[in-house]
């Protein structure tokens, strides 16, 4: 499979690239952070790639980069089989509410510049047979929540338009595959306190992968959060102004 992968420097992203170097993939990695990318690149091959890991600069926050980078890796790839995005921005609700501009930057990268990079993939996973569009959205889009109202938003909005892509372009021959992970524990979640069922990038990108290979819509990961949020989704609106989850 040729797989283009956004965020592979780092957390689920990196996992997730190491998963598919290992078993013979052809990869290209988009990020916005030059050294980092050629790092990635230089371990991937390492790890058992077969050739070299061809990278482009994509940042999420400027839709400028998106067509450039999408035009090297189509050009070194050919076929465009996959294109997996992990990457995205986190902060907590106060964090959030005493910077608007972190706001500004946290909403274009993980809604907008999301999107948008989506709609300028689409038609190469619709072009010579279809393909696989993977995008990590998160729990925290399933309910409106205190801890995280601004970035659980932008995450609702995410899980939407991947349900909606679902919807519209499988018959078309472009499956979309929405992710939704619990608590993860990454250097984007570094200093946060863990709930006890937690989960490490490795099982998760073991997840992902089969969900891509799969074809399936909609994937919580770890699994007991699929559960988690039934019940909070399941929870009145009184009871969810007391609580502070």
């Amino acid at each position: 499979m040729n797989t283009i992968i956004v965020g592979a420097t780092r957390g689920i992203g990196r996992a997730i690239a190491r998963e598919l170097a290992a078993r013979g993939d052809r990869l290209f990695v988009l990020g916005r952070n030059a050294d980092q990318l050629e790092k990635t690149a230089a371990d991937l091959v390492a790890r058992g790639h077969k050739e070299q890991v061809g990278t482009a600069l994509c940042d999420l926050t400027d839709a400028s980069t998106f067509a450039p980078a999408l035009a090297a890796a189509k050009a070194a790839l050919g076929k465009v089989d996959c294109l997996v995005i992990t990457a995205g921005m986190f902060g907590t609700q106060d964090q959030l509410e005493a910077d608007l501009s972190f706001t500004e930057s946290l909403l274009q990268a993980n809604f907008t510049g999301t999107i948008l990079l989506c709609e300028h993939a689409r038609p190469l996973l619709l072009a010579d047979g279809g393909g696989t569009l993977c995008v990590l959205s998160s729990v925290a889009g399933d309910r409106g929540r205190k801890p995280v109202a601004l970035y659980g938003a932008s995450k609702a909005g995410l899980s939407y338009y991947l349900e909606a892509m679902d919807h519209k372009y499988r018959a078309e021959g472009m499956t979309t595959v929405c992710i939704k992970p619990g608590f993860v524990r990454t250097g984007m979640t570094a200093g946060l306190k863990p709930p006890p069922f937690a989960g490490d990038p490795e099982p998760v990108a073991k997840r992902v992968v089969r969900a891509i290979d799969r074809g399936e819509p909609l994937v919580y990961t770890p699994m007991m959060w699929r559960w988690v949020m039934l019940v909070i989704r399941s929870l009145p609106r009184f009871a969810m102004r007391k609580i502070g989850f």
